[in-house]
């Protein structure tokens, strides 16, 4: 069994409220969730509207897939033009 995490810290443009914040992050959390079967959440900076830490975990029996997979889920927040990717820390297991 092969594990791979990645914890995104992001910058969101334009974001002035919680409810600004909610609305950019569920996008992406729900399409990573429906496009690659990830287990995803936002980990830390819950009260700051202008910043987050986004948790990834994903499991599998190969570590090129789940490297891909990851690489895919910083890319569609990186692609998004209300977010900025700060730093993307990515580790795998189990290899």
């Amino acid at each position: 069994m092969i594990i791979g995490t990645l914890e995104i810290h992001l910058r969101l443009e334009g974001c002035y409220s919680l409810k600004d914040k909610r609305r950019i992050l569920r996008s992406a959390i729900d399409r990573s969730r429906r496009d690659f079967h990830v287990s995803i959440s936002e980990v830390a900076d819950h009260d700051l509207w202008n910043v987050a830490t986004i948790g990834v975990a994903c499991v599998g029996n190969d570590a090129g897939v789940i490297e891909s997979i990851l690489t895919k889920v910083v890319d569609l927040f990186d692609t998004n033009p209300e977010v900025k990717v700060e730093a993307a820390n990515r580790e795998i297991e189990g290899r």
